[in-house]
């Protein structure tokens, strides 16, 4: 008897989980495109403004603009007829990668999930997109429903009793609840003496620069043997001069801290706060929330956890929950209800509030597509988002951790939530290859990864989330292609040394991002740092 056969037949379902999916020839376009301003010809136009309608200019003069506030000279605005323009960005639409075009596992810690269209179709609809951020709260009655709405679901998913979605990200939501920690401690007359906040290493940087931008003295923690926060070094570090702990669980090595209560009990021991940083939170929705383990102030992302895209950095979303005790901190103002004129109003006197973090009301255009996620997904939905994450999570871990070269470092043989922080350093010592190396050769299959935040505490590092929009298909592929890529760091590590072979540009000269001499944020320093046009100044 065969040792096949003693096994008993292979299942069609473990036949398919070690088939190796054939990789896709993928090149990507190249069109060497120039920038807009520099197509088109003078006095080109792609449409006909209409003129001053001559009942305005009979009431008000032909001179409708105070010649005080008008340019001098035309803005030097591209001259360009509709066709160019759209053969332009169809050009620049196909030079990309993203979420909707490949595989997008790879952006670990962003969590690239599908953003249904459909959503997109709500917020272009001329009763969203028509608005003006300006107008009288008796005529935005509806937008002003679905905030307060929002709100209310964002507090029932975190267990906090109010919400803010004035952030304009999660960095600013971040920063939201450090000045709102500082003014309570202000009120308290403590803020001289609680100048100190605690984060881990491991926790989203945005953590220790927000609170350093906030004038707070940073304090950071260091895993343990097994990688999850070091609670003796916490019971160190807290003190009479501890005003809060702000910390990211499950944190971005994918480990969850099983004493989390813990650390906020012992935070708030000292009389200090506990800031909750849920940006990884797409593994435990329905699941845990801030209120259980006892924290006084939390975060979305709604770009990430709720759907919204990110588009390409921007514009993103955040959400700030707190207790009652720090609700009149809140960013103002906040949108409340009142049921005796069954109206929704803006509360601008809250003399507590930390101001505004952003101008008028947070991004409304995000905020609707996250309402409509979370109302089409419902709470059991939300729950069953979070176990197909953590379940899409841990198969493709055990998947890349058989990759030749792949270690997982922390946590030995214990599951992940909802990413994993891979590292290479046993391919580097092999090949001298590096991960960023590897990261840039996976375009050339049509993918790509993000090793870490700096500074590598992990060597080597590779960042993976898989979310719960990929099916096994999709994570059989991306495996695959990892495994060929170092396979080839292996083999023929001059061909990854060398990547991208198929992609739009070869390399970007790193040197250039960091000579602040050289960066072109508009056309105009375009012109004159790098074409060295002399009327460019």
């Amino acid at each position: 008897m065969s040792a096949h056969a003693a096994v008993g037949p292979v299942s069609p379902q473990d036949a398919r989980i070690a088939a190796k999916p054939p990789l896709r020839r993928f090149h990507q376009a190249s069109w060497d495109e120039k920038l807009i301003f520099e197509l088109g010809s003078p006095g080109e136009r792609g449409i006909l403004v209409p003129a001053v309608d001559p009942e305005i200019t009979e009431a008000v003069g032909t001179d409708l603009i105070p010649a005080a506030l008008r340019r001098r000279t035309p803005p030097a605005l591209p001259e360009i007829g509709q066709q160019q323009v759209l053969r332009h960005y169809l050009r620049l639409s196909q030079e990309t990668l993203g979420a909707d075009l490949n595989v997008d596992v790879g952006q670990g810690t962003c969590t690239m999930k599908y953003s249904p269209k459909v959503n997109d179709r709500f917020v272009t609809d001329e009763r969203i997109a028509g608005l003006h951020p300006r107008q009288d709260e008796s005529t935005v009655q509806g937008v002003l429903a679905v905030l307060h709405r929002l709100e209310g679901l964002l507090a029932e998913i975190s267990g906090m009793d109010r919400v803010s979605l004035q952030p304009g990200a999660g960095s600013a939501a971040i920063y939201a609840n450090v000045a709102m920690i500082r003014g309570y401690f202000a009120d308290r007359g403590e803020a001289d003496t609680r100048d100190e906040i605690i984060t881990t290493i491991f926790s989203h940087p945005s953590n220790a620069a927000c609170a350093k931008t906030a004038g707070f003295k940073v304090i950071t923690l260091h895993p343990d043997a097994d990688g999850y926060p070091d609670i003796e070094a916490l019971r160190a570090a807290v003190g009479p001069r501890t005003a809060a702990l702000l910390i990211t669980n499950p944190e971005d090595t994918g480990i969850y801290n099983p004493r989390i209560a813990e650390f906020v009990r012992i935070v708030h021991e000292a009389g200090g706060l506990a800031a909750y940083d849920q940006a990884n939170a797409n593994g435990i929705l329905g699941i845990t929330r801030a209120r259980e383990a006892g924290f006084d102030l939390c975060h979305f992302n709604l770009h990430k956890t709720f759907s919204t895209p990110h588009a390409c950095g921007g514009p993103a979303a955040g959400a700030c929950g707190v207790t009652a005790a720090l609700a009149p901190y809140l960013p103002r103002p906040t949108v409340e209800f009142d049921a005796e004129r069954e109206c929704y109003w803006l509360d601008e006197d809250r003399p507590h509030s930390v101001g505004k973090i952003r101008p008028h009301h947070g991004v409304v255009p995000n905020l609707v597509r996250a309402y409509a996620w979370i109302m089409s997904m419902g709470a059991e939905g939300l729950r069953e988002v979070a176990e197909t994450a953590v379940l899409n999570n841990n198969y493709l871990l055990h998947k890349v951790k058989q990759i030749r070269g792949v270690g997982v470092p922390y946590a030995a043989g214990r599951p992940r939530v909802e990413q994993v922080r891979y590292s290479w350093e046993r391919l580097n010592a092999d090949t001298g290859i590096h991960s960023e190396q590897l990261g840039v050769r996976a375009a050339d299959f049509g993918t790509h990864y993000w090793t870490s935040h700096h500074p590598y505490v992990v060597p080597e590092p590779m960042t993976l989330e898989p979310t719960e929009s990929y099916s096994m298909a999709d994570l059989d592929e991306y495996a695959a292609i990892l495994a060929e890529v170092a396979r080839e760091a292996y083999e023929d590590p001059e061909t990854v040394r060398t990547a991208p072979h198929r992609s739009t540009i070869h390399r970007v000269r790193p040197e250039a991002l960091d000579d602040p001499a050289v960066w072109s944020p508009s056309w105009r320093a375009y012109r004159r740092k790098v074409l060295g046009a002399a009327d460019a100044t």
